[in-house]
C-alpha cells in the first residue's frame, strides 16, 4: 500500500471520503452514458423485430429466410465472443462479485465492447435475457478502466468498481436508490461510509445522465394503483410462499440447462450457442410474447385480461425459455425475465383471489407488483433491493409496507429451504469450471478489507489479543464513529465497530469470510461480556 493512500485512508478520512465521492460521480457519468447507448440500441430492436415477425405471419417468407440466417450469425459471433472472452458470459453479475473478492480480474479494454456486442445480439434477437446484468458489467468495467487509468490503489480501484455496478442498475431501470442498495447488500455488502459516498454519488449521477435521455416517468408505465387494505394483507403469506417455492424451480432450471448445455463441451461455445438464438427464432413464430426480457409483457398484464391457462402457460414457458438461453453462457441478464415471470405469478395470484375469494378486482395489479418484489427476492435472496427495485420501477410509494411484508415472506421461506442466492451459486458454479488464468494478482499487492462487527457478535467485548486472527491478516485500525483508533493488545472491541485488517490481495477469498463470519451475529446466547 503507497504511503499517500495509508495516509488518506487512516488520518485524514473526510478528504478521502470526498476523493472517492467526486471520483464516484465521473464513474457514474460514463457508466450511464455506456448504458444509456446499451438501452437505445436494444430498445430500438424490438419494434423492428416485431415487424419482421408480422411480415413472416403475413407470408413473406423470403424476408424470413434472410432473418434466420441473420440469427445464425448472431448467434455464432456471440459464441465466438464468449469464447475469445469468457468473463462476458451470461448475467454479468456473477464475474463482479468474483472480482471484488479477487477470485477474477478485469480486463475492461477486452470485456467492455464484447459484453456490450454480445449483449445487443442476444437482446436484439429475442432471447429471453434482461439489459440489467450487462448493464451492471459494463458499468463495473468502466469503473475499473477508469481506476487503472488513474492508477489507483487497489481497495479503491474496488470502490469504483462497486460505483459503476450500481450506476450501470441504476441507468438501466431509472431507479438510482435500489443500484445503491444492490452494491451495498448484494455486492460489497457492507455499508462503509467511503463505498457510500462513491456508490451514492455514482448511482445518482448515471440516473440523471438516463432521465435526459428517457426521461423522469418510472421505468414501468401502470395505471393508478389502489393501496392494498391491510385486511387483505394476510393474502401476502400465500404470495410469499408460491414466489418463494418458483422461485427455487427458476434456480433449479437454470442450473439444469447449464448442465445439459455442458455436456456438449467438446462443442465450441460457436456452436453452442447457434441452439438458444435458433430457439429463440421459432419461439417468436409461435409465441412471440416470449421474447426479449418482457418489459412489454408486463405493462400488458397490467392493463389487459388473461385467462388463468394462459398465465399458467406464460409463467411455464418464460421459466423453461429463459433457462433454456441463458444456459450456455449467453451474455444477458435474469433481472427482467424474472420480474416477468413474478408479474405472472402476482397476476395469477389475484385473479384467483378474485375469482374464488371475491377479492375486489381492482387489486389484481397490486398482487402483481408484489409478486415481483416476491419472486426476485426469492431468487436473488436480497429483500431490500427487491422492494426498492420495484418501488422505483412502478413509482408505487404507497406499497412500501406491503412489498417488504411480501419480500421478508419469500426471504425466509427459501432460507428455510436453504435455496443459495442466485449470484452466489452461478459464482461458484463458474469457479469450479473456470481456466484460472489471470486469477489473482501479484502477492506483494495489498487489500484493506472492512469488517463491520454486529451485536452478540463472536468479536464483540473482546481484547484483540485474544481473538485467533486467521494467518497472513493484520488488524491495523478500528474505526468506531469518526474516531479511528489504533489497536494494540488490550484494545476492546465494541458493537458498530468497523474493523480493517489488511492482507495479501491473492489471500482476500478466504480470509475475509472468515473475519465476516466472526463479525456476524450469533443466535445463541450472549457471546462477550461487557465488563
Amino acid at each position: 500500500m503507497s504511503k499517500a493512500m495509508f495516509s488518506q485512508y487512516f488520518h485524514k478520512p473526510r478528504a478521502f471520503r470526498l476523493k472517492v465521492f467526486l471520483e464516484g460521480l465521473l464513474v457514474g457519468v460514463l457508466a450511464g452514458m455506456a448504458v444509456i447507448a446499451y438501452r437505445i440500441i436494444i430498445n430500438g430492436s424490438t419494434p423492428l423485430r416485431a415487424d419482421i415477425y408480422d411480415r413472416i405471419s403475413a407470408g413473406d417468407w423470403k424476408t424470413g429466410l434472410y432473418y434466420f440466417v441473420a440469427l445464425l450469425a448472431a448467434g455464432y459471433a456471440t459464441g465466438l465472443l464468449v469464447e475469445k472472452v469468457p468473463m462476458i458470459k451470461g448475467s454479468g453479475i456473477p464475474q463482479v462479485k468474483g472480482a471484488l473478492v479477487r477470485q477474477f480480474e478485469m480486463k475492461w479494454y477486452q470485456e467492455l465492447p464484447a459484453k456490450f456486442i454480445g449483449g445487443v445480439l442476444a437482446l436484439g434477437f429475442g432471447l429471453s435475457l434482461g439489459r440489467e446484468g450487462p448493464s451492471i458489467q459494463i458499468g463495473a468495467e468502466v469503473g475499473s478502466g477508469l481506476g487503472k487509468s488513474l492508477k489507483l490503489h487497489h481497495t479503491e480501484e474496488k470502490y469504483m468498481i462497486t460505483s459503476g455496478a450500481s450506476a450501470g442498475l441504476a441507468a438501466a431501470f431509472n431507479a438510482p436508490f435500489a443500484g445503491v442498495i444492490f452494491a451495498l447488500e448484494e455486492l460489497h455488502r457492507n455499508f462503509s461510509p467511503f463505498v457510500l459516498a462513491c456508490v451514492m454519488s455514482a448511482s445518482l449521477a448515471a440516473d440523471f445522465v438516463s432521465k435526459q435521455v428517457f426521461g423522469l416517468g418510472p421505468a414501468f408505465v401502470f395505471q393508478e394503483v389502489t393501496p392494498l387494505p391491510l385486511a387483505y394483507y394476510p393474502y401476502l403469506i400465500g404470495l410469499g410462499i408460491v414466489a418463494g417455492l418458483l422461485g427455487m424451480l427458476f434456480n433449479k432450471a437454470l442450473y439444469t440447462s447449464q448442465d445439459l448445455y455442458g455436456k456438449l463441451k467438446p462443442l465450441p461455445t460457436r456452436y453452442t450457442m447457434l441452439i438458444p438464438f435458433l430457439g429463440a427464432g421459432l419461439m417468436g413464430l409461435v409465441l412471440p410474447e416470449m421474447l426479449g426480457g418482457g418489459h412489454e409483457l408486463i405493462e400488458m398484464l397490467s392493463h389487459n385480461y388473461f385467462p388463468l391457462y394462459v398465465l399458467i402457460l406464460y409463467i411455464a414457458v418464460k421459466i423453461a425459455f429463459t433457462a433454456f438461453c441463458y444456459g450456455p453462457g449467453t451474455p444477458g441478464g435474469i433481472f427482467l425475465p424474472l420480474l416477468v415471470v413474478g408479474a405472472l405469478v402476482g397476476k395469477l395470484y389475484g385473479e384467483l383471489l378474485t375469482q374464488y375469494l371475491n377479492v375486489e378486482s381492482v387489486y389484481v395489479i397490486n398482487f402483481l407488483i408484489l409478486g415481483m418484489a416476491a419472486y426476485f427476492t426469492a431468487i436473488v435472496r436480497a429483500p431490500i433491493t427487491g422492494a426498492i427495485l420495484i418501488l422505483e420501477m412502478t413509482n408505487s410509494f404507497q406499497h412500501l409496507l406491503a412489498l417488504m411484508t411480501v419480500s421478508l415472506i419469500a426471504f425466509v421461506l427459501t432460507d428455510i429451504m436453504a435455496s443459495k442466492p442466485i449470484y452466489e451459486a452461478l459464482l461458484e458454479r463458474m469457479l469450479s469450471n473456470h481456466q484460472r488464468r489471470d486469477l489473482y494478482g501479484e502477492s506483494h499487492k495489498k487489500v484493506i478489507m472492512e469488517i463491520p462487527v454486529s451485536m452478540n457478535a463472536p468479536l464483540e467485548y473482546k481484547q484483540v489479543r485474544d481473538i485467533k486472527w486467521p494467518k497472513d491478516s493484520l488488524l491495523v485500525s478500528i474505526r468506531r464513529g469518526e474516531a479511528e483508533v489504533i489497536p494494540r493488545g488490550d484494545t476492546k472491541i465494541y458493537p458498530g465497530d468497523m474493523l480493517l485488517v489488511l492482507c495479501d490481495a491473492e489471500q482476500e477469498a478466504e480470509i475475509k469470510p472468515v473475519l465476516l463470519e466472526l463479525g456476524e451475529e450469533v443466535e445463541d446466547g450472549f457471546i462477550g461480556n461487557p465488563s
